[in-house]
């Protein structure tokens, strides 16, 4: 045993890979227990294809009876009378065999597919449930690999592995049979390869399975890594990274091929293990059956037929193991897709929610605390405010103050540790998450686009728009214009995440898409970043026009915006520093004003070329001019 473990290392012999990027190992049994209820709509089917199944051995065993006949009957005796009909039962069976293989093939694809069907709608559903943080920290090439190969296999052998398997137990059965029938001594001697069969396929398969493990997590990696390296493509080849790119690549890919290569060894190494044992098997039984056949305890056509069995009977026990190494594989994959599924969603609904229709846009943070998994401190720390219905209110804060954390739990992405949020006066954890944010529109600092036609990137904000409200909505948010110069017009696709558009022009659309959705709330996280000053002056005309009339929170380090808000509140690591108009912060001097003056000396040192303007002006000074500047914007601003 230690000879065959040793040579079964070497041949399964690979690359280390990092264990985290296995999956959690889970048996083979709470795989089937976990997996199986999902056949059952297709018990039916499945039925017939296990009844074909078991008439396909029957019809084997059948046709190697007859080949008995026709030694011992037609060609041992020269009686020709007999040939005609043995030679019509094997067309008999031959057709008959055909229609069943037929009917089994058929039917396991038809169940396969729609297993495969509703298993990867199964998870692509859950995914969808997932908090933003998964897909944040999660690689999405490994991701995609499981919801596509990993579930095609499981599926497979789902639908597939039950059959096979019972053909194989029915074929032993009824081959066993007829060994027994023939010749009971014979068929007791022929059975002791069954041990070594047994014992050699388990050794196999605990390799397989180890093996199989890494590859799809392999596969996986090449995935992201693909994903990665073309969806950063600008800045592969703005830093010259190609080569870099390509040698990762190829690390991966050598990894993968390593493992392949192993397992193809492992399986190559269990083919010459089990021909030798079923040659020595073999080679046993005509020694004995020789020595019977010259003694007359059996015929010869009963010895031929016997070997025929018992050739056909290495087939299944073959298969079987063939089988176990393929369910111990498939365990693999399954629990790649047992791990995403185990993740649980962010947030959940309440078992009787609150109907919430049209809301009226009051918005009350209530001394809400939130920390993110795994940070070492509150992302949120005690944040209360309030809106009125049509007010608009601006979040300000330096990077990682908790300002889009705020607009996260308002969309209920994520649930305050403690503390309440209330639109209208309603717990958010007390309505339903889909009437919340249908009653919301987000307007996000990277305007995000499928790959489909501007009229349906617009449309995404109120599918069953008609084509006068998508123009209408398209020149109020100023993108009509650009739209008809594209090459088909409103039918010009946008490009994977927008791409084939500016970014000016892809926030237009953006802003169209909200205007068409005409939600009470609205949520501005920074609208106007990465645009150029004369693109950020368009799209301001648009967002005020978007604002009108609706509950407005905005996130942005453009103050030429913030300063609009009715209100401004001002976040320092997680809590509320400050809260009051723009002219109120600017006379207080504290956070905002200092922002405020930061945000207006780089503007000038943008708009001159980085000419040291204010060099030798004392900071007390700015701020006085600054102040009184605006307060006399103030009174003119809308």
């Amino acid at each position: 045993m230690r000879t065959l473990n040793a040579i079964l290392d070497r041949f399964a012999h690979v690359v280390e890979i990092d264990t985290a990027t296995l999956a959690p190992a889970v048996p083979l049994r709470e795989v089937l227990d976990r997996f199986w209820p999902a056949v059952r709509p297709y018990r039916g089917r499945l039925s017939v294809v296990l009844v074909l199944a078991m008439i396909g051995p029957l019809l084997d065993a059948l046709a190697i009876s007859l080949y008995g006949r026709l030694v011992d009957d037609v060609l041992v005796p020269g009686n020709l009378a007999m040939l005609g009909p043995i030679a019509a039962a094997y067309v008999g069976l031959t057709v008959l065999g055909g229609i069943v293989g037929f009917g089994r093939s058929y039917l396991s694809a038809w169940v396969t597919e729609h297993l495969l069907f509703d298993l990867r709608n199964r998870l692509f559903g859950h995914l969808q449930s997932l908090p933003l943080e998964f897909f944040e920290r999660a690689r999405l090439g490994d991701t995609v690999t499981r919801v596509t190969d990993d579930v095609d296999e499981l599926g497979d052998f789902l639908a597939n592995g039950l059959a096979e398997g019972v053909s194989h137990v029915l074929k032993l059965v009824f081959f066993v049979g007829a060994l027994f029938w023939i010749d009971a001594r014979l068929a007791a001697i022929s059975l002791i390869v069954a041990p070594p069969f047994w014992f050699i396929g388990r050794r196999f398969a605990a390799r397989v399975k180890a093996l199989a493990r890494e590859q799809r997590a392999r596969d996986g990696i090449v995935t992201t890594v693909v994903e990665e390296s073309l969806g950063n493509a600008p800045l592969v080849q703005a830093y010259n990274g190609q080569v870099a790119a390509a040698a990762g690549f190829a690390r991966e890919t050598r990894s993968v091929m390593r493992t392949q290569l192993a397992l193809e060894r492992l399986r190559a190494g269990y083919a010459p293990f089990v021909n030798l044992i079923e040659v020595a098997g073999m080679l046993i039984v005509i020694g004995v059956g020789a020595v019977d056949l010259a003694q007359g305890r059996i015929t010869l056509g009963g010895l031929l037929a016997f070997l025929a069995y018992l050739s056909q009977l290495y087939g299944p026990v073959r298969g079987l193991n063939r089988l176990w190494g393929e369910a111990v594989a498939t365990s693999a994959a399954a629990e790649r897709v047992i791990e995403l599924e185990e993740r649980r969603p962010a947030v959940t609904d309440p078992e009787h929610p609150i109907p919430l229709e049209r809301v009226a846009g009051a918005i009350e943070f209530d001394d809400v605390y939130y920390r993110y998994p795994g940070g070492d401190r509150d992302a949120l720390a005690g944040v209360s405010f309030s809106l009125a219905p049509g007010e608009t209110l601006a979040l300000v804060g330096q990077s990682g103050a908790g300002k889009s954390t705020a607009t996260r739990l308002l969309l209920r992405l994520d649930d305050p540790g403690a503390g309440k949020i209330r639109f209208d006066g309603h717990d958010l954890r007390d309505v339903a998450t889909r009437d919340l944010r249908d009653n919301v529109t987000v307007l996000p600092q990277e305007a995000l686009f499928f790959d489909v036609p501007v009229r349906e990137a617009i449309a995404y904000g109120r599918p069953g728009a008609t084509e006068e409200e998508i123009v209408a909505v398209a020149k109020l948010a100023g993108a009509h214009e650009f739209i008809e110069r594209l090459p088909q017009g409103y039918d010009t696709r946008v490009g994977q995440r927008g791409r084939s558009l500016s970014g000016g022009q892809r926030q237009r659309l953006a802003i169209a898409r909200a205007l068409l959705r005409d939600a009470p709330v609205l949520v501005l996280d920074e609208p106007t970043t990465g645009l150029d000053n004369e693109n950020a002056a368009q799209i301001l005309g648009s967002i005020r026009r978007l604002m009108a009339g609706k509950t407005t929170i905005m996130v942005s380090h453009d103050l030429h915006l913030v300063r609009r808000a009715t209100r401004i509140v001002v976040l320092d690591r997680g809590r509320v520093v400050e809260e009051g108009t723009h002219v109120a912060l600017m006379a207080a001097g504290g956070l905002y004003a200092r922002l405020s003056l930061a945000h207006d000396a780089g503007g000038r040192r943008k708009a001159g070329g980085g000419r040291t303007e204010a060099r030798g002006r004392g900071v007390e000074k700015i701020r006085r001019r600054a102040t009184s500047r605006d307060v006399r914007r103030a009174g003119v601003a809308p």
